[in-house]
């Protein structure tokens, strides 16, 4: 093993290898803020794009541990070029596509890139950094790997908005680039030697068990838990998870030998990792409703409204050696769990539309600071518990970890919101026409989304009209009575509009593209590529929000 002495060369290998991992997991949560631009550009349903967005992530999970494993064999540095490369020609593919096919074959092979990539990345640190250096190198590590992805979200977002869809894939381009530079120059090789062949049927069975679970977790609360694709994809995931502990029980080089769970820091670091990424997932598919839908802000600024928080959790995560220095892996870990706690509670009493981001921003600090605590011990933990020559299988198996937090926690918190947002929104739906109705049930960005009926209680109740009796009637944290939102309260009137429609298709000759909201990220409506479309009061025309982020 070759360890760095030189704290320049250090400095060096942790900026490219940073660089890298933040190439991967900015295109994690990027393309979530262009579906309706995909959509319009290829002609894509709302399920196209989804696929188009979650296979990379699905490609990504299943070929970490395979491919984690190859890089201790093969050398860490050919795997992190090769990888780089290959992620970066994909993307340069995606950004000129011309059809859907093209654009979902260049995101799976991005992901198969990314899955070379990711766990070199930590893998190159904890097998080249002095044993005194490795936690402030890990500290890094976890501060872009966390805070990276709502940095990449909001990168992309201005891009979108400023630009066009297309320029998403500049940004990983041009870090790959970077980052290919400096490995070149700075990253020592490092691999596994041993005689034993390479785990083929444990890599397979891997491969299936990660696919079909995290599948699951994707399809299932979209399509239905008891669809015959979830219930063949889950026995199928839990078939293979079993077949793969036996396998690798009985195998004298397993691909990851399982018995190490035994460890309380490799389990306790597991846990803890798949608990916080579960929770900041889900928070994701909670807050950005409130802040698009409620009240009423945009997708860029609703972005933005989470960089607080990412910023306090990559300071943490920085600070985290230090106090795990004084207290110790188990009582940081501990403490992180402990705010992240405080931070819910926070968010469960504070939170309210009349507060508005003001009530929401101390549970969002509370739980910035207490995620970064946590994931650099629980990291450390996980890769301190195997060897120094498998440590691209320990890296891998902290990257998995993460994704099945990230899934889990989307799948779960996102049930928990519609079954919550059902309940409370039927008593209110009395009156409204079945189609409004049966539209507004299915969450609030489809009920802003709803179109204008008349009933027996007055003109235009739909979209905008049923949040709007929803929010004037239910304190969204206490219970209290309030009137709308400024950004919900009455439109104008119908001549009005009318008048305003006619004058923007006067401008451009024609009549406007109708939005429709699409879930999975920070949303906007579907319009004409370059154009800007007003209200007839001059301001940008509403966006409807979305569950958040989808990993």
């Amino acid at each position: 093993m070759t360890t760095i002495d030189d704290p320049r060369r250090r400095r060096t290998v942790l900026i490219a290898v940073c660089v890298a991992l933040m190439a991967v997991i900015a295109s994690v949560t990027g393309l979530n803020v262009a579906q309706p631009e995909l959509a319009v550009e290829f002609g894509a349903s709302q399920s196209e794009v989804l696929w188009i967005i979650n296979a990379y992530t699905m490609t990504l999970a299943a070929l970490l541990l395979p491919l984690g494993a190859l890089g201790d064999r093969r050398g860490r540095k050919p795997m992190l070029l090769l990888g780089l490369s290959l992620f970066g020609a994909a993307n340069v593919v995606a950004g000129l596509a011309t059809s859907a096919e093209i654009m979902l074959g260049s995101r799976i092979v991005a992901g198969a890139g990314a899955a070379m990539i990711m766990p070199v990345t930590l893998a190159v640190i904890t097998s080249t950094f002095p044993e005194r250096e490795r936690a402030k190198g890990i500290g890094v590590w976890t501060a872009v790997a966390g805070g990276g992805g709502i940095l990449g979200m909001y990168l992309s977002a201005l891009l979108v908005d400023v630009a066009s869809w297309r320029w998403l894939f500049v940004l990983p381009v041009v870090l790959v680039v970077a980052s290919l530079l400096m490995v070149v120059r700075s990253v020592p090789d490092s691999r596994e030697q041993t005689a034993h062949r390479f785990d083929t049927v444990g890599s397979a069975a891997s491969i299936i068990a990660v696919l079909s679970l995290i599948f699951v977790l994707h399809e299932g609360p979209v399509n239905g838990w008891t669809e015959p694709s979830t219930v063949i994809a889950l026995g199928g995931g839990l078939l293979a998870a079993v077949g793969f502990v036996a396998w690798e029980r009985r195998r004298p080089a397993p691909l990851l030998d399982v018995r190490l769970f035994r460890d309380r820091g490799l389990a306790g670091g597991s846990l803890v990792l798949l608990a916080v990424f579960g929770v900041q997932a889900g928070i994701f598919v909670v807050l950005f409703p409130f802040l698009q839908a409620v009240l009423g802000w945009s997708a860029l600024r609703a972005t933005l409204a989470m960089m607080p928080m990412a910023l306090l959790m990559m300071l943490a995560s920085g600070l985290a050696p230090r106090v795990s220095a004084r207290l110790g892996s188990r009582p940081t870990m501990a403490l992180g769990i402990l705010a992240g706690g405080a931070g819910l509670a926070l968010m469960a009493l504070l939170v309210s539309v009349d507060g508005g981001y003001r009530s929401v921003l101390p549970g969002m600090l509370a739980m910035g600071l207490g995620m970064g605590l946590s994931m650099t011990p629980s990291t450390e933990a996980i890769t301190g518990s195997l060897p120094a020559e498998r440590q691209g299988v320990a890296s891998a198996l902290n990257d998995v970890t993460r994704e099945f937090g990230t899934a889990l926690g989307v799948a779960l918190l996102g049930a928990v919101l519609s079954a919550g947002y059902r309940t409370a929104v039927d008593a209110r739906l009395a009156g409204i026409p079945a189609d409004v109705a049966g539209t507004a049930r299915e969450g609030v960005a489809n009920a802003i989304a709803a179109p204008p009926r008349t009933t027996h209680r007055g003109p235009a109740v739909g979209g905008q009209g049923i949040v709007r009796r929803r929010l004037a009637t239910r304190h969204v944290g206490r219970g209290r009575r309030h009137g709308p939102p400024p950004a919900l309260r009455p439109r104008p009137g119908p001549a009005t509009r009318r008048a305003g429609r006619r004058a923007n298709e006067d401008r451009r000759g024609g009549p406007a593209l109708t939005g429709v909201p699409f879930p999975g990220g920070p949303g906007r409506r579907i319009r004409p590529a370059r154009s800007r479309r007003r209200t007839s009061r001059g301001g940008p025309a509403p966006r409807p929000c979305s569950p958040g982020p989808r990993s």
